[in-house]
Parts: C-alpha cells; structure tokens; sequence
C-alpha cells in the first residue's frame, strides 16, 4: 500500500457575496457562492490525480485550500496524515517547500520586473535555502532540467521576452527548485500553443519520475488527463460527480455529466456521429445551487427524487465511485 500525500475530507469554501446598501437592508439574508461542496479523495504518494471539469466547477479552489492558499469553511486536509490545521506558522512557511504549485498562466504569475534567474531562485532565497552563488547555480541547474536551455543565458532573460512555451518551463523550474514531493499544477498547458502542449506533458511525466513527484493535476481537458493521470475525478458545481481509475471511468462512465465530457473529446474522424444527448442549458448559479443532485436540472436521465436528495458517491467498480443512483442500478 502506497503512502498516502494528501487527504481531503469533506471540503467546503463558500465565499461570501457583497451586497449593495439598499439589497441588505431589503433582506437580511446571508448569500455565498458554494465553491466547494463537501469533496473528499486521498492521493498517494507517486499519483497523478487528475481534477477535471468546466469552468467554475471549484478545481483551481480545492487546489489552492490544498496548498493552505485559501482557508477552507468547513472540511479537514491532512499532509502526510497530519492535518494542515495543526500546523503553526514556521511550519506552514517550512512546509512550502515540499507543496508547490504551477499556475496556468505564466504571464501573469511571473513578475515582468523580474529576470528569469531571479524569478527561479527567489523561492530558495525566501526559504533561507540558498544565495548568492550557490541560489544561481541550483537556479541553473533546475533550469537546464526543464529544457530552459542555455541556462546561462535565459538566466539574464525577462518573461516578456520568452515565447509562451518557456514562459511554463519557467514556471515548471520556479515550483520545482525547492525540491517539493507535491506539486498543483492548475492547468498547466491551458496558455500554451498547440504545438508545444504535447512537450510540457512529456516534460510533465519525465519530472515526474525524475524528482519522485505527486500531482493533483487540474484541467478541463479530458484527453490531457488521459494521458498523464492515474486517476480521475469529475467535479460539477462543486462536488465531485465521479471518481476512479482512468482506464475504468474512461471506459465505463457512468454520471451523465462525465458521459457529456467525454463526448465532447475531439475524435480525429469526419464520419463519427455522437450519440450521447447534451445537457440543456446553462450551469446553476452557484450562489444558489438547486437541492439535491447539481445536475439533475440538466440531465435528460433525472428522475423525481433527483431534485430532492443529494445522491452521494457509490461503488461502480474496481475502485470507481459515481454519485448517480439512476445510472449506477
């Protein structure tokens, strides 16, 4: 049995609305939008989960209340079987060098005002691991591993001046110089071209096996996920709908919001024709999410007591859960 990296065990962020004068005089009411409602899954060391679903879905939320980013409402994580809540400050800052994150855009992330160099080897610097000399040559180093070559000389480089590929390899080498066991990485190829997609994912897979990496893998691409991930699980306005092995949920999904994703995965065939009926339309409001199953206002399998229980995750297989009483039968 592997180790287990990271536990989360019912989650819940809900953030706040601000209201106008005149609305909360009118009502008294406290409204939130319903983030993350009550997920739970463990990773184990080694894994590569991978957390997949539209926009707005809570991914990149349950990324950051993993890494301590946000503060969850309700709900425990645990790092290595030791709650995150019972860490103190000087522990919290320790344990940043071991849990890292790749945000998807590089652009953003990345300070123009900052050198390549220096943007790689602050984290060594903050965390009082390396400087000067020694911060640039392990700077380099990390920098060379990710392809980021010459080192040297996209060392003195700013991230204006990179195409976009490089500017995530810079990201890549930024999370990893630290040497971290766990990494979040937030749609890591959502901003890069086409062209360069596939050599992030391979460079993704050979850090992985080079550095004894875990990853919590957040994405919308079902066909990235596929190729990169152990498991899979499918998150649909805050809670998740399905979860499994990738093999057993790509070839046996049984929610229908994880059959939707799946049929909307390109197939490289003029003569396919989809079977599948897409859900009608819009996603709920988050702030206020109908009562019992999220997705019964747009499955065309709901039935009566969907919209009054919410269904929780049931075994379908080897490992494989799915929060759909209907469909499970």
């Amino acid at each position: 049995m592997r180790e287990e990296i990271v536990r989360v065990r019912d989650l819940v962020k809900r953030f706040p609305v601000q209201r106008g004068i005149l609305s909360g005089f009118l009502s008294s009411e406290a409204r939130a939008v319903h983030a993350v409602d009550g997920v739970s899954f463990v990773i184990s060391k080694g894994e590569v989960l991978g957390l997949v679903g539209e926009s707005g879905s809570g991914k990149t939320t349950t990324g950051r209340l993993i890494l301590g980013l946000t503060r969850p409402s309700a709900g425990e994580i645990s790092y290595r079987g030791r709650p995150l809540a019972s860490f103190g400050r000087a522990e919290m800052e320790r344990l940043r060098t071991r849990m890292q994150v790749i945000f998807q855009d590089p652009y953003a992330s990345l300070s123009p005002r900052m050198t390549v160099g220096d943007a790689v080897s602050h984290p060594l610097k903050i965390h009082g691991m390396a400087s000067g000399e020694r911060a640039r040559e392990m700077a380099e180093e990390i920098m060379e591993k990710v392809g980021l070559t010459p080192a040297g000389f996209l060392y003195r480089k700013y991230p204006h001046q990179l195409s976009g590929g490089q500017r995530q390899r810079v990201a890549i080498a930024r999370a990893l110089v630290t040497s971290p066991d766990f990494v979040v990485a937030d749609e890591p190829i959502a901003m890069a071209d086409v062209s360069v997609r596939a050599m992030i994912l391979e460079l993704m897979v050979r850090l992985k096996e080079d550095f004894d990496l875990t990853y919590l893998f957040i994405t919308h691409d079902l066909a990235t996920c596929k190729y990169i991930c152990d498991r899979i699980a499918v998150m649909y306005l805050g809670r998740i709908v399905e979860i499994g092995p990738i093999r057993e949920v790509f070839s046996n999904p049984v929610h229908p919001y994880t059959r939707t994703l799946l049929e909307a995965v390109p197939v490289p065939d003029p003569e396919f024709r989809r079977t599948q009926p897409m859900p009608k339309g819009e996603i709920p409001n988050p702030v206020d999410p109908p009562a019992g199953c999220a997705f019964h206002p747009r499955c065309a399998y709901a039935e009566p007591a969907c919209a009054r229980e919410r269904p929780e995750l049931l075994p379908v297989g080897p490992g494989h859960e799915a929060a759909c009483p209907v469909m499970a039968r």
